[in-house]
């Protein structure tokens, strides 16, 4: 029997045009999944070329959705300089029955996507609910998509605060949340100036494995969430030491990157999104005066996300089949 794979461009992934909502939806499913430990997905191993630079394999299998496959992705801060995008990479996605090659596609849209939907699972249950405003420090592609996601599960935003270290990349991001978001928007000439009066707060920059962090533990308001989805490269020990809950995506995942080397001020995380999701531990209570979710990006995320472009790709008839 022939077997088939389907091929599937970066621009065949966008424009399958799967919602941001259904990826929220299945990215929580799949922290559900893990919280119950029926998700198998070891700790990232990769290379690293070049300073601050990444090339990682992120494996997982989620039964419950038929996810299973690998990302191949790395992140080179050094490619803003050359006009090249941060993160870049393929996903391949397996018939978990088979073994087989379902789909190679590109992950750059996933990445970004399942990342903002990730810091939404964790608002939905961290934020207060009638968080007004929120600020995004680093304005690129990530930035972008976590604010796309905050819209989702945080439906009484109406206030963006923007800093990118590139003026002309807040700007960009403060004219789409005007336009396709219907918020208001203002670009901030420094973090302290973004962060004040913030609900919510998402710090998107380059991932730093020694950093040199500014935002303050007396910057943040009361009742402030903290996305950093940078790692710790915004924000300072103290910050982690003050929240209560503070949650990462994966604890086996955070303990990998301590091993090698990151996070060597900061404290252990109190649990992860998936004992949060399946109830384990403690979501917001009225008196938390400051919480955080330090979401490292796992493979789960991307695997739930892949299978449901892989198959709406097929219904579209979108991407090229190859032979195996």
């Amino acid at each position: 029997m022939n077997q088939h794979l389907l091929y599937l461009s970066r621009a065949d992934v966008e424009s399958v045009q799967l919602p941001m909502a259904e990826i929220i939806a299945a990215v929580e499913t799949g922290f559900r999944e893990h919280g119950e430990g029926r998700v198998e997905m070891p700790p990232k191993p990769g290379i690293h070329p070049l300073p601050d630079a990444f090339i990682h394999a992120m494996p997982a299998y989620v039964p419950a959705m038929e996810a299973a496959g690998i990302k191949w992705v790395s992140g080179f801060p050094q490619n803003m300089s050359k006009g090249l995008p941060y993160i870049s990479g393929l996903l391949i996605l397996n018939d978990p029955a088979t073994g087989f090659p379902l789909a190679v596609m590109d992950c750059t849209w996933i990445t970004a996507m399942r990342t903002g939907a990730a810091t939404a699972v964790a608002a939905k249950f961290l934020a207060r609910p009638e968080s007004a405003a929120v600020a995004i420090l680093g304005c690129g592609v990530q930035g972008r998509s976590n604010l796309e996601a905050l819209t989702v599960v945080l439906p009484a935003l109406t206030q963006v605060r923007a800093y990118d270290s590139n003026p002309a990349a807040a700007e960009r991001l403060c004219a789409e949340a005007r336009s396709r978001h219907g918020l208001a928007a203002v670009g901030c000439a420094n973090p302290r100036e973004a962060c004040r009066d913030a609900d919510v707060i998402v710090t998107a920059g380059p991932i730093l494995k020694h950093p040199t962090p500014v935002i303050e533990r007396g910057w943040l308001g009361r009742g402030t969430f903290l996305s950093p989805v940078d790692f710790d490269s915004y924000v300072r020990p103290e910050v982690f030491a003050a929240a209560a809950p503070f949650y990462t995506d994966d604890l086996a995942q955070q303990r990998y990157y301590r091993q090698i080397g990151y996070f060597t001020h900061l404290r252990e995380p109190d649990g992860d999104l998936g004992g949060l999701v399946c109830g384990r531990v403690r979501g917001r209570q009225p008196g938390d005066d400051l919480t955080v979710a330090m979401n490292l990006g796992i493979a789960l995320e991307d695997m739930v996300t892949a299978i449901r472009v892989y198959h709406a790709a097929q219904e579209k008839g979108i991407g090229i089949r190859l032979p195996v």
